[in-house]
């Protein structure tokens, strides 16, 4: 009876150990996906040709006024 209720609290005590340790799983939003990527490039292509002006204004010299 001593043996078995030694190797129940063992067993309990590496259980409670183990519990403590640190998880390494990666979460799936982690791993990369070739099709989101290239939808969120596209996405960001497509804002930057929006922002960007369609005509560059010119820097010349400012008319003065007489």
């Amino acid at each position: 009876m001593k043996r078995t209720g030694l190797a129940l609290v063992a067993i309990v005590v590496l259980a409670g150990w183990a519990s403590l340790l640190p998880a390494y799983a990666v979460p799936p939003t982690v791993t990369p996906s070739p099709g989101y990527d290239a939808r969120l490039q596209e996405q960001r292509a497509a804002s930057r040709a929006v922002a960007a002006p369609a005509v560059k204004p010119r820097r010349g010299k400012k008319a003065r006024a007489h």
